[in-house]
């Protein structure tokens, strides 16, 4: 269990922490973190924040510059190219494509400078390591949890995730292998199906609003592959009645999405500790600039898109499911408060009462 204090340090934010941790130090030593987007609140609040938290603690010596990309990759390639000129020692690089992010990797080879996957992995030759949870089981409790709850010829929907996106093939191969076997048997009918270009929200709603359309309102789950595909379903289903009667599965358990649980109205999401996650990428980034084994970290080796082997920090993952699903998150997870959770509609349920 993590203090209070760890819990209102990281929902400082990012901005304060970054400033904190370039103010410490005249050094030259500097790493870059790079973001993909802002639409998915967890890059900031909580995978960069826990990053910056953590070389602010074990390297105060080193500057964190952190960017963003906002879902653009030529931006996120000029960023690279602008932290490199600037003299980052390490790149953290969740990219917005795993195929065109290569030349981020690349580059940075050319100078030297490693280049660590963050959640995302990198189909470089040179990508060295690569932080992140087991997405395939992730996609597969999504669907059992569906399955749990629907029955023999329920129509599904599956909202998917970015198709530039690795983890959302991942994600959606884990599904399948729980729904293939059913959709063929007839156990379970796929109605409708559509990936989701840079997990935007407002491309899920379309999407919904199309199967429920399409299928006459007749659906009795949806496979959503995050949170904010989940609300978008929800938002969708809310104007035809339907919100609460569906189970809907989704991964990241924002504040919003756990509200959603507490209401019934999400009924899954797939957890993992974000800020674990920032932790090891900042262990390993200290240890790279320190030349120190990293063994102890990266505990496995797995091959990425182009067949290069890539050292694995492995994380833990959690499917949280209803209530007692959201008491495990606000448990584990110091960016998360019960406070923050029991806001809007969801102070009158009765985990927060």
């Amino acid at each position: 269990m993590f203090s209070k204090v760890t819990k209102s340090l990281l929902a400082g934010g990012v901005a304060s922490m970054a400033i904190a941790a370039a103010t410490t130090t005249a050094s030259a030593d500097t790493v870059a973190l790079l973001l993909p987007e802002n639409v998915n609140p967890r890059w900031e609040q909580q995978d960069a924040a826990a990053f910056v938290e953590k070389m602010a603690e074990i390297a105060p010596d080193i500057k964190v510059e952190v960017f963003n990309a906002n879902n653009d990759t030529s931006v996120q390639q000029r960023q690279a190219e602008q932290a490199l000129t600037q003299g980052a020692k390490v790149l953290v690089v969740i990219p917005i494509d795993g195929e065109s992010s290569a030349i981020i990797a690349d580059t940075a080879a050319e100078e030297g400078v490693p280049t660590i996957a963050y959640d995302r992995m990198i189909n470089s030759p040179n990508t060295k390591f690569w932080v992140q949870a087991d997405m395939f089981a992730t996609g597969a409790a999504q669907a059992q949890h569906v399955v749990d709850n629907t029955k023999s010829g329920d129509t599904l929907v599956m909202l998917k995730g970015s198709p530039t996106d690795p983890n959302a093939g991942v994600i959606a191969a884990g599904q399948m292998s729980v729904l293939q076997p059913l959709f063929d048997s007839g156990e379970r009918v796929l109605g409708y199906e559509n990936w989701t270009p840079g997990w935007d929200p407002a491309i899920a709603r379309r999407s919904m609003d199309q199967a429920l359309t399409q299928l006459n309102n007749n659906v009795q789950g949806v496979v959503s592959s995050n949170d904010g595909n989940a609300g978008a379903a929800i938002a969708s289903m809310e104007e035809q009645g339907m919100a609460g009667t569906v189970p809907v599965s989704g991964l990241d358990c924002t504040i919003q999405a756990q509200q959603l649980m507490l209401l019934g109205k999400q009924t899954q999401c797939g957890w993992r500790p974000l800020h674990e996650m920032g932790w090891a990428a900042a262990e390993v980034t200290l240890r790279l600039i320190n030349g120190q084994d990293t063994s102890d970290i990266a505990t496995e080796v797995v091959q990425n898109g182009v067949g290069a082997d890539v050292a694995f920090v492995p994380v833990d993952s959690y499917s949280a499911v209803g209530a007692e699903g959201v008491s495990y998150v606000i448990e584990n997870d110091p960016t998360v408060t019960k406070e923050a959770v029991c806001q809007g509609e969801a102070a009158a349920t009765d985990f927060c009462s």
